[in-house]
């Protein structure tokens, strides 16, 4: 049986970025901000109201960069005076980049390179990758915008509010982003496929929610495999800023955006993926469970790795 010391150690040393690692990509990040917006004010192909960092990194529940586990940021770029009917992820990530590379004609500028790739800026030493991620803004409704995906979809998102979202659990319960690195570097080093960063942000929310704030991070994990494995994901997850149901879904996993109730997280789940993500969770709940009774440190390798340690 693991303790929560144990737990935190493994999370600080192997899994969660290092402060003067963090240090140095906020500031990377922050510089670029700082220049984008006060250089996109006055453009007129398009008009930048506002740049936010979204995402893992903006919620602090970004892994550590290893061979399995990239490091990126998205940067949201809330863009006005675009018609959500007629704009598109092309168009936009196009004019991104269009206009990235009329701010730095040379597209390889001080410390940083801007790639194609979805107006993707690369910065040079860290290797740190910022995804430029436009969203057409809501006037009147601030922080909300629609973002467009590649297969010609548009969602109603809020990308602040999806920050608050996580930090409310995080007051409520200290170890919450422990837990949603732990899940994530399970998900990694198990190669599970569908199941995304949000997902398991959510899934372990609703725990939170239902069951208050965990007392042991090793239990709340394996409550996580276990409502994955016993649920089969064929439950509709849904959060008390969602308010009375109003929409329904027909997929074959339902997890409601909190910040948006008209979106289903996991609409891309196929079936073929729930039943692999179930699977999955199955024998990882098996594997803690055998870890945990035999007390034997080493068996927790089978779901995190070879570099799972709990002391030096």
């Amino acid at each position: 049986m693991l303790n929560n010391t144990q737990l935190r150690y493994f999370d600080s040393q192997v899994l969660r970025l290092p402060r003067e690692t963090r240090t140095e990509y906020h500031g990377q990040v922050d510089r670029l901000i700082k220049n984008l917006s006060a250089s996109v004010k006055d453009n007129t192909k398009i008009k930048v109201t506002r740049v936010v960092k979204a995402g893992s990194f903006a919620k602090f529940t970004i892994l550590r960069k290893s061979p399995t586990d990239p490091v990126d940021v998205d940067l949201v770029f809330y863009v006005c005076g675009k018609s959500v009917a007629e704009s598109s992820y092309e168009s936009l990530s196009q004019d991104i980049y269009d206009l990235l590379v009329e701010l730095y004609p040379n597209k390889s500028v001080e410390d940083f390179v801007i790639q194609k790739r979805a107006a993707t800026v690369e910065f040079k030493g860290s290797g740190l990758l910022v995804d430029i991620v436009p969203v057409v803004e809501i006037p009147d409704e601030p922080g909300q915008g629609y973002q467009f995906g590649t297969d010609g979809s548009k969602t109603k998102t809020c990308a602040p509010c999806q920050i608050d979202f996580v930090k409310t659990r995080k007051n409520a319960d200290s170890d919450y982003r422990t837990l949603v690195r732990l899940g994530k570097k399970w998900r990694n080093y198990k190669e599970v496929k569908g199941l995304k960063s949000f997902h398991i942000e959510l899934i372990l929310a609703y725990l939170q929610d239902r069951d208050g704030p965990c007392e042991r991070i090793e239990q709340r994990l394996c409550d996580f495999f276990l409502y994955i494995a016993q649920s089969g994901l064929e439950e509709e997850i849904r959060f008390p800023e969602n308010g009375p149901a109003t929409v329904v879904f027909s997929e074959p996993v339902v997890v409601v955006d909190p910040v948006n109730d008209e979106n289903n997280t996991t609409s891309r789940i196929s079936e073929e993926e729930r039943k692999a993500i179930v699977a999955a969770a199955t024998e990882a709940w098996e594997t803690a469970h055998h870890a945990s009774t035999e007390d034997d440190p080493q068996v927790w390798k089978e779901l995190f790795g070879p570099k799972f340690k709990t002391e030096d």
